[in-house]
């Protein structure tokens, strides 16, 4: 990739800045490198790990990421089981469906694919999973053992963004890190995994004030807004590491992500791109995580 041949200039001390080399995190292929382990230790067991994955609906966007996740869980070895259910099923229905794969003693991991239908509690289906089978780790006490430090079941996306961070050597004790974005799926547990590995953590949100003010200072920055190119290279500081959790389909059908990468090159010293980044990291700890489930 080329990086930008001009040279940029700090605003607060008018001193002139040379590019920076960007690395770009390759997360398809720490994530292959995951997913073999994964592989070689499943052949080890007596038994396939199992992951039930209920799509409630034909949505074109979740088909194709629970299809992705089937794929995956063949290719290493598990035993995966999706059930489809009609868009009109009830959430007494979808309940049921719940309780049996609770006690289905093949099935060690439950999914169920985001988002349901408007006349479905998804924090009611949630809290119904066996927190032991809560892979995705959304269940209240998944989060309260990260929250209190004694993480069983993470959310997938946040510890895949810890992996990328470790395979690229990026130094977390005592850097600052600012995390845009505070869903219960991303931006609090990714600030809580942050902090537990010894950073200093912001996390921001759609009434923080001066974003760029907190930008500016941040060592790490962490991105799951699900803006396209929310966040622009000029906002960041030289050396900075961004990784960038949002997917976008623009007009024109390509994706991207919720930094604008391009504005970044020459200024960050690492950033994942999008796709290729973040994306196949949370499937790589999906299967992860069932196979924690199922050996734990």
């Amino acid at each position: 990739m080329n990086l930008p041949t001009n040279i940029q200039t700090d605003t607060q001390t008018d001193k002139q800045i040379t590019p920076l080399k960007t690395n770009l995190i390759d997360g398809k292929t720490i994530a292959d490198n995951l997913r073999a382990t994964i592989k070689l230790d499943t052949t080890r067991l007596s038994f396939k790990p199992g992951l039930a994955v209920i799509l409630v609906g034909d949505d074109p966007a979740s088909s194709v990421y629970v299809s992705h996740k089937i794929k995956a869980c063949e290719e290493v070895g598990f035993y995966s089981h999706l059930i489809r259910l009609n868009i009109q099923i009830t959430q007494d229905d979808l309940l049921t469906e719940i309780a049996a794969l609770n006690h289905n003693a093949a099935i060690h991991g439950i999914l169920v694919q985001m988002p349901l239908p408007k006349h479905i509690n998804s924090q009611t289906v949630i809290a119904a999973i066996n927190p032991n089978k809560d892979v995705d780790g959304f269940h209240v006490s998944n989060a309260g053992a990260l929250m209190t430090g004694f993480p069983r079941l993470v959310p997938c996306t946040p510890l895949g963004v810890m992996a990328l961070l470790e395979a690229a050597q990026v130094q977390l004790q005592g850097a600052h890190a600012v995390v845009v974005g505070a869903s219960n799926i991303v931006g609090k547990p990714q600030a809580l995994l942050l902090q537990t590995a010894g950073a200093t953590v912001t996390i921001c949100n759609s009434k923080t004030r001066d974003l760029t003010a907190h930008l500016r200072m941040a060592d790490i920055v962490v991105v799951a807004v699900g803006k396209p190119n929310f966040i622009v290279g000029s906002q960041l500081k030289p050396g900075v590491v961004v990784i960038d959790v949002g997917i976008n389909r623009q007009d024109n059908g390509r994706l991207c992500g919720d930094v604008d990468t391009a504005s970044c090159m020459g200024i960050a010293s690492a950033i994942t791109p999008v796709p290729g980044g973040v994306g196949p990291m949370t499937i790589a700890l999906l299967l992860s995580n069932t196979l924690k489930a199922a050996t734990h």
